[in-house]
């Protein structure tokens, strides 16, 4: 699960001003915080998560190793994109929970890489826990955001996370194949909701502000 927009600034979505000011030179922090208010990294967030999904339901039958290598990936990826996003929030307390997430991806994915040849529970059980963990962080920071904007939207896909982590780690998968399948299945949901919360906060932004 990779939805982690940031909160809106705190007098409620702003025109693109905001989100095209200049970062001050030297500043990485800053620069990442821009990046991250961009809808566009959402949704290329969104699309790391569709295309192992995609290519998890097309090529159903691939190895253990295959899998375990495109999902590797697929966490660091999404750590990275995850890292990123944490700087675009405002108060430093409110950075935790992105910063666990990210974290929590980045070593699932060098777990995956590291040992390929593990076993079908062992895949479920880090893939699970990612998700089930990303979930609840996501949803934590939806319910603690007060101006977030379409924050059902987001709430929706931490709801889809928690869910898609349950389910992988309570049905038992005995190969590869129905594995590959149940992953896919997944990827594919959550991106798609990710690629929603892409085109609902680029609508925030571009919303003009009333007062």
């Amino acid at each position: 699960m990779s939805a982690s927009p940031g909160p809106a600034p705190r007098t409620g979505p702003q025109p693109m001003a905001d989100s095209a000011a200049p970062s001050p030179a030297g500043d990485p922090a800053d620069l990442m915080g821009h990046v991250g208010r961009s809808w566009t990294w959402i949704m290329g967030s969104a699309v790391a998560t569709l295309v192992p999904g995609i290519l998890s339901l097309v090529w159903p039958d691939a190895t253990l190793h295959v899998l375990a290598v495109l999902f590797g990936l697929y966490l660091l990826v999404t750590g990275g994109f995850r890292f990123v996003a944490v700087f675009a929030r405002e108060e430093h307390g409110e950075r935790l929970p992105g910063l666990f997430s990210a974290v929590l991806y980045v070593l699932a994915g060098v777990l995956c890489l590291r040992h390929p040849l593990q076993t079908v529970a062992a895949l479920s059980l880090i893939v699970g826990i990612v998700w089930l963990v990303s979930g609840v962080l996501t949803l934590y920071t939806g319910l603690a955001t007060k101006d977030l904007p379409h924050r059902g939207v987001v709430l929706c896909v931490a709801v889809l996370g928690i869910v898609a982590g349950i389910v992988v780690l309570a049905l038992p998968t005995e190969s590869a194949r129905a594995l590959t399948r149940l992953l896919g299945l997944w990827l594919v949901l959550l991106g798609l909701a990710e690629a929603a919360v892409a085109l609902a906060w680029r609508a925030a932004l571009r919303k003009p502000s009333r007062r």
